[in-house]
């Protein structure tokens, strides 16, 4: 098998180009203070399953031995993150390099990558994102990408603020990560509301008059996995959303105005103390926002050359919920982002037990800078 996005790299000066990159990228992240580790290839299933559902089945490679169900990791910032949870106290920096797994189409032939990247876990989360970035920047400048940022944290506060259930707040943050999905529940909540409640109306019916169990097991042999109970709780929750109040218009609008969001770091801050006005939430996110912008400017960043888009992480990015880039090759379509990285610590809560530290991190694609070289 080939490497990632390159021929014949397994031996000779391909894979020699690939050894070398790779150690300049990790002895970078080592100068910005990081220890080098060297995380388990094979991980627990339940972990994975427990953090991104069941269509983690479809992405990853999974086997079962005498310890139950394992995985071929995706990606390093899980196990790191167990690790450091488990283990370590903050502040800490943590790089690595090796390779990751995931299933592709049958045309594809990239299923394994190789990875090296930098975690950062300390309470000063605006130096620790800039510390990230700049490292980043730092590295990947003799390869003129264009570079992408974003900030989830902005539009996760504009959802937190909505005047409306806690399930349907979870249901948005859930799905915020496919822009279909979130435009169909935000119609749903909002002015599709009464439209959605009367095709529902005999199902509605059926759970506030509570014959719904003696339906459900009347209509014949099961099919799939749920029960009973299962079916009874969902229809249950179907009838409190219901008659859940809709959305605001402006509530709706204050959300498209967050993903809405573009221009320069520079030109976004202009903006941003109108949003802040709006909710405590995005008030706390504006100023985080804020105080990372001024830490990259003390490292000697111009604010006016780094891009912003307010959607930017929502389709490939999951598990970020604060500060997101990318750097990419404009002339090379056929290779991903050459570099991905982002603010994560609610991944970290829900590794910890609720015990949430303060993490972010990025990684490269070594390979595919190779790649650019090769054409």
């Amino acid at each position: 098998m080939e490497r990632a996005y390159l021929d014949n790299a397994r031996s000779g000066p391909v894979r020699d180009r690939v050894a070398a990159e790779t150690t300049r990228l990790l002895q970078g992240f080592e100068a910005a203070g990081a220890v080098q580790v060297d995380p388990p290839a094979l991980l627990a299933a339940d972990t994975l399953l427990d953090l991104y559902g069941e269509h983690i089945r479809a992405n990853a490679y999974l086997t079962r031995d005498d310890e139950g169900e394992q995985v071929l990791r995706p990606d390093f910032t899980v196990p790191i993150a167990q690790q450091h949870m488990a283990q370590a106290a903050e502040p800490a920096r943590y790089a690595y390099a090796g390779p990751v797994w995931r299933k592709q189409s049958e045309e594809a032939r990239n299923r394994e990558y190789l990875q090296v990247g930098l975690e950062i876990y300390d309470a000063d989360a605006a130096n620790a994102d800039a510390d990230v970035f700049a490292t980043v920047a730092g590295l990947l400048a003799p390869y003129g990408l264009s570079i992408a940022t974003g900030d989830m944290g902005l539009v996760l506060a504009a959802i937190d603020s909505l005047n409306t259930s806690d399930i349907r707040k979870a249901a948005l943050r859930r799905h915020l990560w496919r822009p279909a999905r979130f435009q169909m529940l935000l119609n749903r909540f909002g002015k599709g509301h009464a439209d959605w409640v009367a095709e529902r109306s005999s199902l509605i019916e059926l759970s506030l008059s509570g014959q719904s169990a003696k339906a459900i097991k009347s209509a014949g042999k099961a099919v799939g996995l749920r029960s009973v109970k299962d079916v009874e709780t969902r229809l249950a929750r179907l009838a409190k959303d219901a008659d859940t109040p809709p959305l605001e218009e402006a509530e709706v609008a204050l959300i498209a105005q967050v993903l809405a969001l573009t221009g320069s770091l520079a030109d976004v801050l202009e903006h941003l103390p109108d949003l802040a006005a709006r909710s405590k939430q995005l008030a706390t996110a504006v100023e985080q926002f804020q105080a990372r912008s001024d830490a990259l400017a003390g490292r000697g960043l111009d604010l006016r050359s780094i891009p912003f888009e307010g959607s930017f992480g929502r389709t490939r990015l999951e598990y970020y919920d604060g500060f997101v880039f990318g750097f990419h090759a404009p002339h090379r379509k056929d290779l991903p982002a050459l570099a991905t990285g982002g603010r994560y610590d609610a991944l970290t809560r829900q590794l910890g037990q609720g015990r949430s530290v303060p993490a972010v991190g990025a990684m490269i694609r070594p390979e595919a800078l190779i790649a650019l070289g090769e054409v």
